[in-house]
């Protein structure tokens, strides 16, 4: 067998024997297996993973919404209905039952944040998540009583939008940033 050597007299370290090893693992030098890549990216793009966490962001959203809207019920005898949840007839600030529904969506958004961190777990996904429960909200809202004119509601669902997603994303970058357990032994 022999020995290449360069100019300097130092051996040459890719040999005949070194770029066959490497051509044998990787299928060419230099390039790394695209099957060990593409299964090592955990940030491949699922769509059903993603509509799983749209619906049941949105599902638990409304849940929460009407577990806070029977509270309000027990202790201001607010009347339940589901025009609470999809028109914009009682989110008046001018007055205290718009005031009591506000709250409850605005504590509704809270509770979201703490369900982004749940479902999402990813603070960059924040953004998109929050704004398309928005969006899917605005969309029933307008296909059960139309358009929402009401400026009240606008400045509700967008301020608790925006909370959403800065406690969201704090949430999610606190769970990304923990240390992750080992075992003792």
């Amino acid at each position: 067998m022999s020995r290449n050597y360069n100019m300097a007299g130092r051996r040459n370290i890719n040999t005949p024997n070194v770029i066959e090893n490497q051509t044998k693992s990787n299928g060419s030098i230099g390039r790394p297996n695209k099957r060990k890549l593409s299964r090592s990216n955990t940030n491949n793009f699922n769509p059903k993973l993603i509509f799983s966490q749209i619906v049941a962001l949105q599902c638990i959203h409304y849940l929460i919404l009407g577990i806070i809207l029977q509270v309000n019920h027990f202790f201001f005898a607010t009347s339940i209905t589901i025009n609470r949840i999809f028109t914009d007839k009682y989110l008046s600030v001018w007055s205290l039952i718009g005031w009591i529904d506000s709250s409850a969506i605005l504590i509704s958004y809270l509770f979201g944040a703490v369900l982004l961190a749940i479902i999402v777990e990813k603070s960059k996904k924040c953004l998109d998540f929050s704004v398309t429960l928005f969006l899917i909200h605005l969309f029933s809202c307008i296909w059960y009583a139309g358009m929402p004119t009401l400026l009240d509601w606008w400045i509700v669902h967008i301020l608790g939008t925006i909370l959403m997603i800065l406690l969201g994303e704090y949430l999610c970058s606190l769970k990304e940033l923990s240390d992750i357990p080992l075992l003792e032994l």
